[in-house]
């Protein structure tokens, strides 16, 4: 009897590569008359022999004769290897060989889920082996890219392997632990979404199942385990490597990623030494790029396109003259460039947080994070981030800060910072703080969030809280206000406060409490 688990991956592998395919061949159909790639499907021993299943694309039968740079692309969490078939021929028809492979343990491919670790790090060496024995690869020009879990290995490939001379990672991560557990916070409905995404189209080993098992449970016995575990699969731990053998390296993101915040991201760029870029767009996780996977037209695709033009064939493009930060903001069109991540929010607003509030926890006071995947990108496409009516909020469950109104627009760029002074009635607990954008009638949109967890804390001693919310590039419009608000609950994380904890915020005289926001040159 066929498992389960099986028929619905057979099932979405069969309406996930038609709806790409399909995509791919739309894209490209105002060429289908000239000089085509040719496309083959084949079978690439990995680590210890594990089948992989990859295409290999290959310019044009009248492209330059010789060698050609290679690159390859290992798939997304849960996406078969036809996922990038048509950027493949896009960059194939450039003149790429252009290999694309599905990661051990997803689909077809054989093995189980490594989460980026030495099986799959050994694969992508594997994979740049049999394309340099088997195809017109030029071994000099190696270059790795992907979105999500493609992003990853690719980042941590070129650590591993000095044959990658250039890397372009798409909504991806650097640092594992800073992104899933942030703030000692799990952030659930992300690990929700990988846990199931991997049960249905790949298969779980006992290792992964008892990180995910470790993960939900809270359990702190684990916890330096969990985070060891992370550790080894982030290319923010390989930093020496990279800067050794300084591979190009193109990072990508959207700043409302509910899965890869893009915080982690910024550090990882500021530390590396060789040449790199950072572009940071509306969107949530993997959005930005979507519609180039169906062969439409893509800022992120493009600019991937040009980063390989230039590190690897040589082009004179100029995207190596260009200001390597470039953002652009969530409210407005067109991008800004800035020289380095530190000169995003040139100057600095203070919103002070007088007074003292206190608030009982375990009530979700309608202040959210949003929803996974879904609250990015309505934000990117309609412009509707979270919102909730700050005069309605309950101060017993929440507690607010608001500004004056500003008399012109707040361009906010960069990473906004809290410090408080808690007091808290038990020895753990959960907050998280939010900043919104208030117009005239109260209702707030989000600009940023983040969550914080504490633990062995003394009950009734205050202590020191220090929180980066999430970096963010938003307009608060000329007549708004800001806001802060912080509560214990949010459907995006696990919470860990007792039942009948209170916490208290306060603003001692030696040590003021405030929120940091960054802003953009007037």
């Amino acid at each position: 009897m066929r498992s389960p688990h099986r028929t619905l991956r057979t099932c979405a592998v069969g309406t996930v590569s038609a709806a790409l395919a399909a995509g791919a061949l739309v894209g490209l159909a105002p060429a289908a008359q000239a000089a085509t790639p040719s496309v083959r499907f084949v079978d690439i021993p990995g680590d210890g022999g594990t089948v992989l299943k990859a295409n290999v694309v290959t310019p044009p039968d009248n492209a330059v004769i010789g060698r050609h740079p290679l690159l390859v692309l290992p798939t997304s969490w849960g996406l078969p290897q036809v996922q990038y078939l048509a950027q493949a021929r896009r960059l194939a028809e450039s003149g790429y060989v252009v290999l694309t492979y599905n990661v051990r343990g997803f689909w077809q491919s054989g093995g189980e889920i490594e989460v980026a670790g030495p099986p799959d790090l050994a694969d992508a060496s594997k994979v740049i082996d049999w394309a340099l024995a088997n195809t017109p690869a030029d071994p000099d020009r190696v270059g790795m890219a992907g979105v999500s879990y493609g992003a990853g290995i690719s980042l941590l490939a070129a650590a591993h392997d000095p044959r990658v001379k250039a890397v372009a990672a798409l909504s991806g991560w650097a640092d594992l632990i800073g992104s899933i557990y942030s703030g000692r916070t799990q952030h659930v409905q992300a690990g929700a979404l990988l846990d199931g995404a991997g049960l249905v189209t790949g298969r779980e080993g006992p290792e992964l199942r008892g990180i995910f098992d470790s993960f939900y449970a809270s359990d702190l016995s684990h916890e330096q385990e969990l985070t060891a575990w992370g550790d080894r699969r982030s290319a923010a731990s390989y930093l020496d490597r990279l800067n050794k053998s300084k591979p190009a390296v193109l990072l990508a993101g959207a700043w409302n990623d509910s899965v890869f915040p893009v915080n982690q991201y910024a550090d990882f760029y500021e530390k590396l030494t060789g040449p790199k870029r950072l572009e940071l767009r509306p969107g949530d996780h993997a959005t930005p790029e979507l519609t180039g996977l169906f062969g439409l037209p893509n800022d992120v695709w493009t600019d991937t396109a040009r980063w390989f033009d230039h590190y690897l064939r040589g082009v004179d493009n100029g995207i190596d003259r260009e200001r390597p930060v470039q953002l652009a903001s969530r409210d407005a069109g067109g991008y800004e460039g800035y020289p380095d991540w530190k000169s995003v929010g040139a100057t600095e607003r203070k919103l002070a947080l007088t007074g003292t509030r206190t608030i009982h926890t375990n009530v979700d006071s309608g202040a959210d994070g949003g929803v996974v995947l879904l609250s990015g990108a309505l934000d990117q496409f309609a412009k509707l981030p979270p919102m909730a009516s700050i005069p309605l909020l309950p101060r017993r469950w929440a507690a607010v800060w608001q500004s004056e109104r500003y008399p012109a627009p707040q361009r906010v760029r960069g990473t906004a910072r809290l410090h408080t002074t808690l007091t808290p009635t038990a020895e753990s607990g959960t907050l998280v703080a939010y900043l919104y954008d208030v117009g005239p009638l109260g209702i707030g949109k989000l600009v940023t969030h983040a969550p914080l967890t504490w633990h062995g804390r003394t009950p009734g001693e205050p202590f020191g809280v220090d929180l980066e919310l999430f970096s963010t590039a938003y307009d608060v419009p000329s007549g708004h206000r800001l806001a802060l608000v912080v509560d214990t609950v949010d459907p995006l994380y696990i919470e860990h406060n007792p039942s009948g904890a209170q916490l208290t915020f306060s603003s001692p005289e030696a040590d003021p409490s405030y929120v940091s926001v960054p802003l953009r040159e007037q």
